[in-house]
């Protein structure tokens, strides 16, 4: 049975110009970037390369880049490596409450530690409290953390208007762009972002890779242990495969973006919005309906439930998510939509769709065909067994 895969907010199929230009370094540039002989120079120079590549996608190559084993990783190496850096300064940290978990468990683990962390809400679309934020700084913040577009509703954040708040008051400000790069314009120098959070597998490229990108003069406290590796801020050595990969596919996201791609991706998750919409009653939106990544569409189908749903969906081939992957297997409710105060109903009946650039039109045609009776299958069920 053919599977039509519309959960690339969980991950992304690797793209096969990215297979191509990964193998010399699988088969024979297999070097450690930190060895001296040939097969080590190699490797560093690729390493290097795409160090100054994404520097410049993001708008600052004069900024520094930690390559890391992902975004997890990038973003407790912004809140930990920062928080604990900066300690004699303040121990004040201001988070969203519509983060990934990566961040609110790293701000929680803070807490443990004796930090104090303030969590700032989100309206019922997704977009967090700008007077909160500013009424939650004290003397004591040192750092805010707010993400660029939220993984599970894609609502953009007002990310300019935070980092400036942030700034007027001497605190440093961390977007977490992990859905957000490739798909949005992310200027570093234009928004104020003094660190930024990316990944690898979302774009095309290979899971396991991802980079911390610091504004020139951030200090940050190492995380890890062992070798000098990435300027003594991250031990440990340099993934090469899965760094070439996130080079790679991040230079086709932004050569897709100009090009007019994610238009066509917009229209298709338009199209499958408006298709599911018109032809099931009952079905509320989630997230904003303008801001919001031009990927990502979350549906709440009311008397569904959202795991029985998934499961039904993938019997006819369809791949999609109850929300972060991360929280896969969890029981517990979506923390992004209970942060959006959704009614229980709303919350449990929810299904992430998320395109990318694998998504054809003869796909989403298809989904329009297939859903809307396994969604009345399910209703049915659930009518009959409550």
């Amino acid at each position: 049975m053919k599977t039509i895969y519309l959960d690339y907010n969980a991950t992304s199929p690797v793209r096969p110009q990215v297979s191509e230009r990964i193998r010399p370094f699988v088969d024979e540039w297999f070097g450690n970037p930190s060895s001296l002989h040939t097969h080590g120079r190699k490797a560093r120079a690729a390493v290097e390369a795409v160090r100054t590549s994404l520097l410049g996608m993001l708008g600052n190559t004069k900024g520094q880049l930690i390559f890391t084993s992902g975004g997890t990783e990038a973003d407790n190496i912004a809140l930990r490596g920062v928080a604990q850096a900066m300690r004699s300064k303040g121990d004040h940290l201001v988070v969203s409450a519509v983060e990934h978990h990566a961040v609110l468990h790293a701000a929680q683990a803070l807490e443990e530690e004796g930090f104090r962390v303030t969590v700032v809400p989100a309206d019922s679309e997704g977009v967090v409290n700008l007077q909160v934020f500013q009424e939650a700084i004290t003397p004591k913040t040192c750092l805010i953390s707010v993400m660029h577009a939220n993984n599970e509703v894609g609502t953009i954040q007002p990310v300019e208007e935070i980092a400036r708040m942030a700034h007027g008051h001497g605190v440093l400000f961390h977007t977490d762009a992990v859905q957000s790069f490739g798909k949005l314009p992310l200027d570093v120098l234009r928004i104020g972002a003094d660190m930024v959070s990316i990944s690898g597998h979302k774009l095309g490229g290979l899971k396991g890779s991802g980079a911390l990108y610091l504004r020139e003069g951030i200090r940050v406290k190492p995380l890890l242990r062992g070798g000098p590796h990435e300027r003594n801020l991250r031990a440990g050595t340099e993934g090469v495969v899965g760094i070439v990969a996130m080079g790679v596919a991040a230079e086709m996201c932004l050569a897709e973006r100009d090009s007019g791609s994610l238009d066509r991706i917009r229209r298709l998750r338009d199209h499958l919005e408006k298709g599911l919409r018109e032809r099931l009653p009952d079905v509320e939106l989630n997230g904003h309906p303008e801001r919001r990544l031009p990927s990502t569409v979350n549906l709440s189908f009311v008397g569904c439930d959202g795991e029985t749903l998934l499961m039904a969906l993938d019997l006819v081939g369809i791949c999609v998510s109850t929300g972060s992957a991360c929280s896969s297997g969890s029981t517990e409710p979506s923390h992004v939509l209970g942060a959006m105060h959704l009614s229980p109903e709303r919350i449990r009946g929810s299904i992430r769709f998320s395109l990318g650039w694998g998504t054809t039109e003869e796909e989403i045609e298809e989904c329009l065909e297939l859903i809307p009776p396994v969604i009345q299958r399910v209703r049915r069920v659930k009518r009959v067994g409550a």
